[in-house]
């Protein structure tokens, strides 16, 4: 049987391409079509990514001379991401292989508009006009994709996620306690929410901020020092799936001040733990989150409007309340992997992928009293 080849980070990686492919395989996908995952990328030194490359290309290449690609489904973000990834394109239209180009991160715009010149803008704008499919995270980066390409096959699919039963009762989440999870630097808006932190009002002294994730670490707790928070901050390095849970049920808000993003995980996961979300309307957030009714929209480096969004939740718990649990609503509305998922498998097929077998998801188990109660 002819094989999916997927490409991609690897999912022992920190960051949104590997969460999400993890999402495919905990909701069955693996199982349900005979997928070869071929890793590009891992953490590590340059000598260990580029080992990782050459196997990765080596592996394509045996797969498509022996004639056993249905198609190529390429995870890829912008710059070194998209680069990498790039001879694939070429092989799969040298081997007549139908091929999805699947955009994740939010700079792509950022590094296709002002970091390229004309001859590697042509060389972005020959990809897309040539695979199969485009797929983006939200009709926002349709918009943007069709401004570039002549390929009328440009499909948004949202990130899926897999949703507990039910969400911790709110009793037994820790007061006035925001979290922000993903790697820390000044694009995540990690200094912005450190200022807004330090601006909140002496009736919220007892606030915390848990930040869980990679990057500057070493930087932010030198900002949080500066700003008198040492005693009120946890940098807690990145959190895995597992801890991740444990985290997500003892905050009280989640954060995610980004300058730019595709459409964050996080923030689809934190709704679905029934946390309302502050985030900023930047790539396909705003199709997530409702200002005022999920949680609150602030414009990317408005430190007041973020400290002042901030001081109305963690005053007003049955706000926040009421709040997670219309982000629990939207969640499973339009994101749950029972929804998205089925629409992946419906492209495989017409793009002559063969379905290898049927396999619960995992959507399904949690709801059958596999969850939290």
């Amino acid at each position: 049987m002819k094989q999916v080849v997927m490409m991609g980070t690897s999912r022992a990686t920190k960051g949104g391409i590997a969460s999400v492919v993890q999402v495919y395989d905990d909701a069955g996908l693996f199982q349900r079509f005979p997928i070869h995952y071929i890793e590009t990328h891992r953490d590590g030194g340059a000598l260990t990514k580029l080992r990782m490359m050459a196997r990765a290309y080596l592996a394509l290449l045996c797969i498509l001379l022996r004639g056993r690609a249905a198609l190529l489904h390429v995870h890829t973000a912008s710059r070194a991401s998209f680069w990498r990834k790039y001879p694939a394109f070429l092989l799969a239209r040298l081997f007549g292989v139908p091929t999805i180009l699947h955009l994740h991160g939010g700079g792509f715009a950022k590094f296709y508009g002002t970091e390229c010149g004309r001859l590697r803008k042509w060389m972005i704008r020959n990809v897309y006009d040539n695979v199969t499919c485009v797929l983006v995270l939200s009709a926002q980066w349709e918009r943007w994709v069709r401004g570039i390409t002549r390929n009328t096959n440009v499909q948004a699919l949202y990130n899926p996620v897999i949703a507990a039963a039910t969400t911790v009762d709110w009793s037994r989440r820790d007061p006035a306690t925001v979290l922000m999870l993903g790697r820390l630097n000044k694009n995540k808006g990690t200094y912005d929410l450190l200022k807004a932190t330090a601006k909140l009002p002496p009736t919220l002294a007892h606030a915390r901020l848990c930040l869980g994730g990679d990057g500057e670490i070493e930087q932010a707790r030198e900002a949080a020092g500066a700003l008198g928070l040492a005693e009120r901050v946890e940098l807690a390095g990145w959190i895995g799936p597992e801890a991740k849970t444990g985290y997500l049920d003892s905050a009280t808000v989640y954060v995610l001040p980004s300058y730019n993003e595709g459409l964050p995980m996080s923030v689809l996961e934190a709704m679905a733990a029934g946390l309302p979300v502050v985030t900023t309307p930047v790539g396909g957030i705003p199709e997530a989150v409702t200002d005022g009714v999920e949680g609150f929209l602030i414009q990317p480096g408005d430190i007041d409007a973020l400290r002042d969004r901030l001081q109305a939740l963690l005053s007003d718990p049955a706000l926040a309340r009421r709040m997670g649990e219309a982000g629990r609503r939207k969640v499973e509305a339009q994101f749950l992997s029972t929804t998205i998922m089925p629409r992946l498998e419906r492209l495989y097929v017409e793009l002559g992928a063969t379905p290898a077998q049927a396999a619960p998801r995992a959507d399904a188990l949690a709801r059958n009293g596999a969850g939290r109660t």
